[in-house]
């Protein structure tokens, strides 16, 4: 496991989806951010669902995504609603 896997909510499988598309390193995944991270892996995985986006953000953020704040949770809602 890589360091990855040390934030919260990234498992095994995110944190191979994330390598898969290039992103190694706590530094990458904050640099792209959640919602490009998830557009990423959505391009590999068209089961991508809003709570591995929701996980996403919650790592960057360094919480588990059920405490992300309900107007994050919106915004994100709304980015993942335009890719149905």
């Amino acid at each position: 496991m890589t360091e990855l896997s040390a934030l919260p909510n990234i498992g095994k499988t995110v944190e191979q989806q994330l390598n898969q598309v290039g992103i190694k390193t706590i530094r990458q995944l904050n640099e792209v951010g959640s919602k490009k991270a998830w557009s990423k892996i959505k391009g590999i995985d068209d089961s991508a669902c809003l709570n591995k986006l929701y996980a996403l953000e919650g790592a960057i953020q360094g919480i588990r995504w059920h405490n992300l704040s309900e107007d994050i949770k919106v915004e994100l809602k709304e980015f993942y609603k335009s890719f149905k």
